[in-house]
This record gives C-alpha cells, sequence and structure tokens, in this order.
C-alpha cells in the first residue's frame, strides 16, 4: 500500500485528470507562497478556481472533504489573495474540493463545487 504522501500525490493526479476531462484549465499545481499552498488553480469558464484535494483509502473516517476545516478554508482564502495580486488577476473566484477514495479495490472522486465562500 503507498504511504500517506504518495496517497496523496496520487489524489492529486486522478483530481487533475477528472477536472480535465470536465473542461477545467489547469493553470498550476502545488503553487506555494511562503506557508501557503494550494493543490490546484484553474480556470472553470470564467472562474478561477482555488481547489483543495484530500485523499483517503477508505471511507473509514468519513469523507475526505471532512477535514477541510475553517483553518484550512482560511489558508486558501489568504493564499487565493496572494496567488491574485501577485498575476495582478481580476477573475470571479471560486472555492473547490476534490474528494478522492483510493484503493487496490476502487477510484472514487468527488467534486464539491463552490465549497465555500472567501
Amino acid at each position: 500500500m503507498a504511504t500517506h504522501n504518495d496517497l496523496g500525490k496520487e489524489g492529486e493526479l486522478i483530481a487533475q485528470q477528472f477536472l480535465q476531462k470536465k473542461g477545467f484549465k489547469i493553470l498550476d499545481c502545488n503553487w506555494q507562497q511562503i506557508r501557503y499552498e494550494v493543490d490546484i488553480i484553474a480556470y472553470d469558464k470564467e472562474f478561477l478556481v482555488f481547489i483543495e484535494v484530500k485523499t483517503r483509502s477508505s471511507m473509514r473516517y468519513g469523507f475526505p472533504d471532512e477535514a477541510v476545516n475553517f483553518k484550512k478554508e482560511k489558508m486558501l482564502i489568504d493564499a487565493a489573495e496572494i496567488y491574485l495580486e501577485k498575476k495582478d488577476l481580476y477573475n470571479e473566484v471560486r472555492f473547490d474540493i476534490v474528494s478522492v477514495i483510493k484503493n487496490e479495490k476502487e477510484e472514487r472522486v468527488y467534486h464539491i463545487v463552490d465549497a465555500f465562500q472567501g
């Protein structure tokens, strides 16, 4: 079985492929600035979408997206503000979560559009 970090990286790749099939244009993956990180930044039509990817090997502890708490939301909002300023962008912004369940028997992807407000 993959280690925790390997599973997370695999989940991010699955999420990227999933989003591209839905028509998203991926701009950045694992974008980092100071202490901030965003898993995926992409365009979905007119929206610039900041996406958190959470991956688990089972539902034993609930859906992966349940791990996105208020503190993580705040970090994503702050990261988005920095990204927009650095890139001099003025797009409408949205925050999505992609939840991935991946193990030897299954691979499931759940996409929560507009998961929280910035």
